[in-house]
């Protein structure tokens, strides 16, 4: 499995730092952080530490105190036409006039929060991607998970890459191949194991969510909470 663990790409090292991969080859114009890449069939990824110890400290105490979380039927998720409680919290943010629908809830986001603001301009900053959208997931500690799925929904923008910024205890992240789920997979392709890091960036970029699921299991040993933001581009309602 070590050949899908996400390490530099040698030939992006310049006066010895490494330079970031710009999804949309736009450029931030700030100083590069080093990017590590995740490759394999249809599997395109690139991952940073966005946000040293101190400034995702802060953040993160931020998020805690003012992020507004789903409750009732909000906090709710449909499996096979059958209602159940998420094992998380969640809550969206972004423009107005936007909604998005997974799982059978279809929501609208509050209006963007300056904590939320900070963490999506810098994702700019360094990759040069726009967001109008971001899903907040809370994880109270390693019993708290989402299982395998693809963000594939249709509101998002055809092609535009997912950004994934985590904040709080570190976390496995799990990609599985879709031909290799099953009890009879079409062919044999080893999950990608990745490691979330407070105050990491992860950009699941095109065709990422086409060929591969995502989870992040379960951690018993885990006893700290962890926010993850992920930040999108959503399509305007049509009217």
């Amino acid at each position: 499995m070590d050949r899908f663990l996400v390490r530099p790409d040698p030939d992006d090292l310049r006066g010895g730092r490494e330079e970031p991969v710009l999804s949309g080859g736009a450029s931030g114009g700030q100083s590069s952080p080093s990017w590590r890449h995740l490759r394999a069939q249809g599997l395109n990824c690139d991952y940073t530490i966005l946000f040293g110890k101190a400034e995702a400290d802060e953040i993160f105490r931020e998020l805690e105190q003012e992020v507004e979380y789903f409750t009732g039927a909000l906090a709710k998720v449909q499996v096979f036409g059958k209602w159940h409680s998420i094992p998380r919290k969640q809550a969206t943010y972004g423009d107005a006039g936007l909604t998005y629908t997974f799982s059978g809830l279809t929501l609208t986001p509050k209006p963007w929060i300056p904590v939320l603001e900070r963490v999506r301009d810098r994702i700019f900053r360094v990759t040069g991607q726009t967001f109008n959208f971001v899903l907040i997931n809370r994880y109270k500690d390693g019993c708290d998970h989402i299982g395998d799925h693809r963000d594939d929904e249709r509101e998002l923008a055809p092609g535009s890459p997912i950004a994934s910024v985590s904040f709080g205890a570190c976390r496995d992240f799990l990609f599985r191949h879709k031909d290799s789920r099953g009890k009879r997979p079409r062919q044999t392709v080893e999950v990608v194991k990745l490691q979330l890091a407070h105050g990491s960036l992860l950009m699941m970029n095109h065709p990422t969510n086409t060929h591969w699921y995502h989870s992040l299991p379960i951690r018993k040993k885990v006893l700290a909470p962890r926010v993850n933001l992920t930040f999108r581009k959503i399509l305007p309602t049509k009217k």
